[in-house]
């Protein structure tokens, strides 16, 4: 079972970079961020065309989380994060596939810090440690899917940076990512590479992108019940590089479909890119992403 997370920014204006990519790539279950449309702009007979069932929620202009499915349709379980009647931004929605749990989120940003804004951030991830703590207590096997907006450490960023005073690399926010982990769920990508770049995003300015200054934001954590399952995951960083491309690489896990020893750092890599996927792409004349 291949999971996917893209953080699309702007589904309807990277529609055609969205279709091509779930051609090539054919993930099981595709997690979105950052749609940019209103709940009834969602192209969602081009995902069907695409063979993918969805559920998504909506925000002009600003936010919108899915899940997509190949060949079956999510079985909707939540459409906001708990904790917060008040709180109307579209950045959680939570649905069953294939027996797993998968959530999609887009945490918020937090800039700038300090402000309004940044308590926003911290608060909101307070409500997601108390949602995943009654998941990971009923020992749901849940995914926990999207782009967090938190770097998490500092080897998770470009070295020789300047962000000091980003929201994303602040202490509270750190910690907060670190209390997930320390409340047992696994980040999937670091696991499988514990060292060494895994950027997921590259700004469009300051040639963040050619310069290779990037960062990583998009996150897989995974319950203790679904950790044993993890086998392998990557980056498709060559997404990245094509033309009209988001700002954000898609992410990837693949999971067994039953439990068994995970393999060894070396047997699941390498995270960058998928082979085959290129294979494809050079085949249909598409030039391989600088790395």
């Amino acid at each position: 079972m291949r999971i996917a997370s893209f953080n699309i920014n702007n589904v309807n204006k990277r529609l055609a970079n969205l279709l091509s990519w779930l051609e090539a790539e054919r993930p099981d279950v595709v997690c979105l961020q950052e749609l940019k449309c209103a709940q009834d702009a969602f192209p969602i007979e081009a995902i069907k065309g695409a063979g993918y069932g969805a559920v998504w929620r909506g925000q002009s202009s600003w936010n919108g989380v899915a899940i997509l499915a190949l060949g079956a349709e999510p079985v909707l379980t939540r459409r906001r994060l708990p904790g917060d009647l008040a709180d109307d931004q579209a950045r959680y929605i939570e649905a069953a596939v294939n027996g797993v749990l998968v959530a999609s989120l887009y945490l918020p940003n937090g800039n700038p810090q300090p402000g309004p804004k940044f308590a926003y951030k911290l608060a909101w991830f307070d409500r997601l440690i108390a949602h995943a703590g009654e998941l990971a207590q009923a020992g749901v096997p849940t995914v926990l899917a999207g782009d967090y907006n938190v770097v998490p450490t500092e080897a998770d960023i470009y070295p020789g940076h300047r962000e000091q005073t980003n929201a994303l690399l602040q202490p509270e926010v750190r910690a907060a990512y670190q209390r997930l982990l320390e409340d047992g769920w696994t980040d999937a990508l670091r696991t499988l590479q514990p060292e060494g770049p895994l950027w997921t995003f590259w700004s469009y300015l300051r040639h963040r992108w050619p310069n290779d200054k990037g960062m990583r934001l998009d996150h897989f954590l995974l319950s203790p019940a679904l950790t044993p399952r993890l086998v392998g995951g990557g980056v498709g960083r060559e997404v990245r590089g094509e033309a009209g491309a988001s700002d954000h690489a898609p992410v990837w896990i693949e999971l067994e479909s039953v439990a068994r020893r995970r393999p060894s750092t070396r047997e699941a890599s390498p995270l960058y890119g998928n082979s085959e996927a290129r294979a494809r792409r050079r085949s249909r004349g598409a030039k391989p992403a600088r790395r």
